[in-house]
């Protein structure tokens, strides 16, 4: 477990890139093609989609995808061989070489993320722990969050919240993921957060427990934020924003919350 408290408040006049890297999956594409859009403004990191932003893995992501996101280690095989993070598809053959480069990368603990974002139908924000994939099988996510657009009720005050756990290719996990409905203002700060033991994992909205497992994830794993927009052929007219103001961890130490 880990022992020490974490703390992330984007304090600075740019991005720590001790802990951050500005770049989304950049093994199956480039750095340049992946580079984040995004600014430090009032201790918030703001990760956002200008209308203007290009398509990521343009001639291989079989949907079209823009994307904003940093990460908080990295590491892929060499170029043309398929070792590296998050593949998505069958095999998927890295493109530019990314050395192992580990930020943050805790074991176990409460993680906690204070989260606002700004969404339009089309586009989608998470914030999710996924294995380090120095070994193929150390590969699972745990989500602290997703939120797609399309399902913010009219007048904002609800909103359908995934999160749970994704094996992909850990032998070790089964999926247990959903999205329900919370009674929530997405646009408004929200505090997302995850109780990670060996043994399982209770998901927290707003200090409230929404979500516990028996299973976990047991290797290190490091944070992704990111701001995804799909585009439909009509030109964007909306910038799609994820702002997170704070990013914590500490070892987990009391019993988990009521389900409520």
């Amino acid at each position: 477990m880990a022992e020490e408290t974490f703390r992330e408040a984007f304090n600075g006049a740019d991005l720590d890139t001790s802990r951050w890297l500005p770049h989304y999956l950049p093994q199956w594409s480039s750095r340049a093609e992946s580079a984040a859009t995004y600014e430090l403004v009032d201790s918030d990191l703001r990760l956002s989609i200008p209308l203007d932003q290009g398509l990521w893995c343009a001639d291989t992501h079989a949907k079209p995808l823009r994307v904003s996101g940093v990460q908080s280690g990295v590491f892929s095989g060499p170029a043309g061989s398929t070792v590296g993070q998050q593949p998505f598809a069958e095999s998927q053959v890295v493109r530019e070489e990314q050395p192992a480069w580990w930020g943050w990368t805790p074991e176990y603990g409460r993680i906690e993320v204070l989260a606002r974002m700004e969404l339009s139908q089309t586009s989608m924000a998470s914030v999710w722990m996924v294995g380090l994939e120095d070994s193929p099988e150390r590969c699972g996510e745990i989500c602290l969050f997703e939120v797609f657009g399309n399902t913010i009720s009219p007048d904002g005050s609800t909103a359908d919240v995934g999160s749970g756990l994704h094996p992909f290719r850990d032998p070790s996990l089964v999926e247990e993921f959903s999205a329900d409905t919370q009674h929530i203002d997405v646009r408004e700060p929200h505090s997302y957060a995850v109780e990670w033991r060996p043994d399982g994992v209770d998901f927290l909205l707003d200090d409230r427990v929404v979500r516990s497992t028996q299973q976990a994830p047991r290797y290190p794993m490091q944070m992704m934020i990111a701001v995804f927009d799909f585009p439909t052929g009509e030109a964007p007219t909306h910038v799609p924003v994820l702002a997170v103001d704070d990013v914590r961890g500490d070892p987990v130490s009391h019993a988990p919350g009521r389900i409520e």
